[in-house]
């Protein structure tokens, strides 16, 4: 087991970052590769402070980030609402889980670039189709996380519970959530990553704002400064968001990892 501290993996991940980064820099001025193809982070650095002035296509690159966190934040509270619960019953009522599991596993596999001309058909090209490509890309990871989750809650701890008068919801709230918590926040990590991956595909959809937006259409006119910034900024944000989620797991699971 590593005995690593987090201050030296901290101080190593920064180091490699800078690294990377100035590496990074001599080789784009030294022109090893065509700045058209992989500009160098000064020029993507002074593509970011003209657009944080001037915008990207009339629309504030704030209100870009702001929407495409709307989207995929809401979508994403929307699937783990639904998701956990339709996961633990799932694992709890046998006959539940047979009935709805061959839709999950024949949904969570399929690309959902496939679905948009559907999802399209249907909802239209409104914030609906957006936020739904999202929650369904989330909601189905989250399904079978929690679902695995309460299957491999240990058994004897069942039978204590029930033979200490736990039962019913009681049963659920002092035994079996206390030991999926952890692996449940692991679940959401997880598929927030996923949601957020499908933000670009989503914003596909006859949109003319966001992140992923802005990524496409600054593509097609060979903007790649603005690309890699999108791109820098998509990453970074889902760094964040996850760093985020793993502070509330160490708050809410002060417990996890301990014998």
């Amino acid at each position: 087991m590593s005995t690593e501290t987090p201050g030296r993996r901290i101080f190593i991940g920064t180091a490699t970052v800078v690294a990377v980064t100035v590496l990074w820099e001599v080789g784009g001025r030294g022109r090893w590769v065509d700045p058209l193809l992989l500009p160098p982070p000064s020029e993507i650095l002074a593509t970011a402070i003209d657009l944080v002035r001037n915008g990207y296509r009339q629309t504030p690159l704030w209100e870009h980030l702001a929407l495409s966190l709307a989207r995929a934040l809401g979508a994403f509270v929307a699937a783990t609402a639904v998701g956990i619960p339709l996961g633990v019953a799932t694992s709890m009522v046998p006959n539940f889980g047979a009935a709805i599991d061959p839709f999950v596993q024949f949904l969570r596999p399929l690309p959902k670039l496939a679905l948009i001309p559907l999802v399209i058909l249907w909802f239209g090209i409104g914030e609906t189709s957006k936020v739904l490509l999202i929650f369904v890309s989330a909601l189905l990871s989250i399904i079978v996380g929690a679902a695995a989750a309460v299957g491999n809650v240990r058994r004897q701890q069942i039978r204590a519970g029930r033979a200490l008068g736990a039962h019913g919801l009681a049963l659920f709230r002092y035994v079996i959530f206390p030991q999926i918590l952890p692996e449940l926040f692991v679940t959401l990590r997880l598929s927030f990553g996923i949601g957020w991956t499908t933000l670009i595909a989503a914003e596909m959809i006859a949109s003319d704002a966001g992140i992923g937006w802005m990524v496409v259409n600054a593509g097609a006119y060979l903007r790649t400064d603005i690309v890699m910034l999108g791109i820098v900024m998509l990453g970074s944000t889902g760094y964040a968001l996850d760093l985020a989620l793993v502070g509330l797991q160490r708050w809410a699971t002060p417990w996890a990892g301990r014998s």
